[in-house]
């Protein structure tokens, strides 16, 4: 049973770094989180990245310490590296899912004249629409219409909130209808049946109609 213990402890520690990774990844983009099995699995390839990065810090380390020494190469600085390169994967991992460029150049990249993926790194079609900046209108519903401002926005289609600035009603013919003494408005994303992105917005309108 002590062996037992001592193995599992000893896999855990050796998988850490890969679940700080994976934490950092999560904790920075829209991907749901996966199923216990498959949050291990991952923690397992970002634990190789890891384990292949460190080798390489550990022999320039070691090399750099041959003409200047601050101190020994032990299994505490080897845990230490490893989290400090667990965190920087994890980063940039998040940077290139943030921004479409790896999957971005994979697309003009092609092989034998094939794009090599047709993919993008965003969780989904929903998080990608709500990248650029613009006003939106959410068709609710019961058929009412909200216009505003996203400041925040649910990162997938089934739960969540949207946050939306200056909210306005629009009514028929487009008029629109100031909520008076109302910043900001928290909506259910179970009560939108779709989103609309508008390329330009509605001028301001002193004289429109309030509630």
């Amino acid at each position: 049973m002590e062996n037992f213990a001592k193995d599992f402890v000893s896999i855990l520690q050796y998988l850490l770094p890969g679940f700080v990774s994976a934490w950092v990844f999560y904790g920075l983009t829209s991907y749901p989180k996966p199923p216990q099995f498959e949050r291990v699995v991952q923690a397992m390839i970002f634990t190789l990245f890891t384990q292949a990065t460190l080798n390489i810090v550990e022999f320039i380390l070691k090399f750099v310490g041959r003409y200047w020494s601050i101190a020994n190469w032990t299994e505490s600085s080897s845990l230490i590296w490893s989290i400090i390169i667990a965190l920087l994967l994890g980063l940039i991992f998040s940077y290139f899912a943030n921004n479409d460029m790896l999957h971005k150049l994979l697309r003009d990249t092609k092989l034998r004249g094939k794009n090599i993926t047709y993919q993008g790194s965003f969780s989904s079609e929903w998080f990608k629409a709500f990248l650029e900046p613009t006003y939106i209108v959410l068709h609710f519903n019961d058929e009412r219409r909200l216009y505003g401002w996203p400041i925040e926005w649910p990162p997938e289609p089934t739960k969540g909130h949207f946050l939306i600035a200056d909210p306005s009603w629009l009514v028929e013919d487009g008029e629109e209808k100031r909520i008076i003494g109302v910043k900001n408005i928290l909506v259910n994303v179970n009560d939108v049946k779709w989103v609309e992105f508008l390329k330009q917005t509605w001028e301001n309108n002193d004289d429109s109609e309030t509630i």
